[in-house]
């Protein structure tokens, strides 16, 4: 059975695992090819069980540990044609590291993944519907200004949605980063706020997903708390937890057993 483990998360570096101990599929490598083998290793999964690995974009804190992760495990790697592009431009890759495009969806491992395009000031940024062997549906999506219809079309009807809910707005606002920066992230080729997240995981819910984990949290402009508040907030007293929704903060960096599914 494929669990989803969320071994990294924030603008420090992003990368999960989907899979079991017998083999599964990474998004991600944006933390080193040292501690992802640890996050991995402290979940129960062998290294060797990735069996490639899905990039979102081309942001450092998704492909710090590309590189030195693809030297030592010989995996494929998956990627728009647009992010694919700049790997190879920037030195992102190893020596004979294959990279294929993601565009028309991909098969590894058992794994069916198919890319939908996020609004991100990325190349060419995606977040990814992944089919599992077992017949479930699960989607990773960070890294976006808004939800727009492709999105919320990608992310309707999956068992379990990792979506972003990157800062709080009175947070950004009043905080101590420069306005160019703050304009970036309330744009709409920025980071998903609180509300936006908060309201996308309420259509969600009515549409039949019953795991949301929130991921991709500001460590400047947000908290655990508030995001989860946020979100209790607008879904309100209808929706029961635990009933109706299951509720998981990814954490910046694992402490082993966190996987959901």
């Amino acid at each position: 059975m494929a669990r989803f483990y969320p071994l990294f998360s924030s603008s420090s570096g992003n990368s999960h695992f989907i899979g079991s101990p017998s083999g599964g599929i990474l998004v991600d490598a944006g933390a080193s090819c040292r501690k992802i083998v640890a996050a991995l290793m402290q979940n129960g999964i062998s290294p060797e069980a990735v069996k490639a690995v899905f990039i979102t974009h081309d942001h450092s804190d998704h492909i710090n540990g590309l590189k030195v992760f693809l030297k030592n495990f010989n995996v494929p790697v998956y990627a728009s044609s647009g992010t694919a592009e700049y790997l190879e431009s920037h030195g992102c890759l190893c020596a004979g590291a294959e990279v294929f495009d993601i565009s028309r969806g991909a098969e590894a491992g058992g794994f069916y993944v198919e890319p939908f395009r996020t609004p991100h000031d990325a190349a060419e940024s995606v977040g990814f519907r992944i089919h599992t062997p077992d017949g479930k549906i699960c989607c990773v999506c960070t890294d976006l200004g808004t939800v727009t219809d492709e999105v919320d079309k990608a992310l309707t009807g999956a068992d379990l949605v990792l979506l972003e809910s990157n800062y709080d707005e009175s947070m950004l606002r009043n905080g101590s980063y420069p306005f160019y920066l703050k304009k970036r992230i309330a744009s709409d080729f920025g980071h998903l706020s609180n509300t936006d997240s908060a309201k996308e995981v309420r259509r969600l819910i009515d549409r039949g997903t019953r795991r949301i984990i929130l991921g991709h949290l500001s460590r400047e402009n947000n908290t655990p708390r508030v995001a989860e508040n946020t979100l209790l907030r607008t879904l309100g007293s209808e929706y029961v937890r635990g009933r109706d929704y299951l509720l998981a903060i990814a954490p910046v960096e694992t402490a082993g057993a966190e996987a959901v599914f």
